[in-house]
C-alpha cells in the first residue's frame, strides 16, 4: 500500500486544499487491527521515540485503507492543544469514511490523561454528527500503547 503524507495550504481564493508531502510503500494494504496502526505509526512516523507530542490523524476508507496521514498537531513535552475542526477539514478533503486519530507520550506513560479523555469524547461527538466513523484513539510509548477501542472506552 501507499501511504502519503499531506499538508494543508491555502490556494488563490483562500480555500483549503491538501497538498502531498511524501509517500511511503508500507506492507499492510488495510489498518483494521490496532497493532498494524502502532506499527505504522512507529515504523514510518518514530512516534514512539518523538521528543514532544504529535498527534497524527489517518483517514481510512470504508474497507481501512489510508487515504492520507496528516501530522496535525505538535505540541511540547507534555501536552498538544487538538482542534477538531482542522481534523474533520482534513476528513472532508480526503473523502473519509472512516478515521484513526495518534498521539505520543514522551514520557513512555500510555495511560491516558483528563485531557486525552476530553478530546477523544468530544471527537466522538463531532464523529456522530459529521457521519465520519472515529475507529480508535491511541496512545503511543516508547514500548506499548493504549487503545480507547480495545479498552471499550467509545461510547
Amino acid at each position: 500500500m501507499k501511504v502519503t503524507t499531506y499538508t494543508t495550504e491555502l490556494d488563490q481564493n483562500k480555500h483549503v486544499v491538501l497538498v502531498e508531502e511524501r509517500s511511503y510503500n508500507y506492507n499492510e494494504e488495510v489498518l483494521d487491527r490496532t497493532g498494524k496502526v502502532v506499527l505504522l505509526l512507529n515504523s514510518l512516523f518514530t512516534m514512539n521515540k518523538l521528543a514532544e507530542e504529535h498527534v497524527f490523524l489517518i483517514s481510512l476508507t470504508a474497507n481501512m485503507k489510508v487515504l492520507g496521514v496528516f501530522d496535525v498537531f505538535h505540541g511540547a513535552a507534555n501536552y498538544c492543544i487538538v482542534n477538531e475542526r482542522e481534523i474533520f477539514i482534513r476528513l472532508l478533503l480526503t473523502g473519509a469514511v472512516n478515521f484513526i486519530l495518534g498521539h505520543n507520550h514522551p514520557s513512555g506513560d500510555v495511560a491516558p490523561s483528563k485531557s486525552d479523555m476530553s478530546v477523544t469524547d468530544r471527537l466522538m461527538e463531532c464523529s456522530r454528527l459529521m457521519g465520519i466513523k472515529f475507529i480508535d484513539h491511541i496512545i503511543i510509548g516508547d514500548n506499548d500503547y493504549f487503545s480507547f477501542n480495545e479498552e471499550k472506552i467509545f461510547k
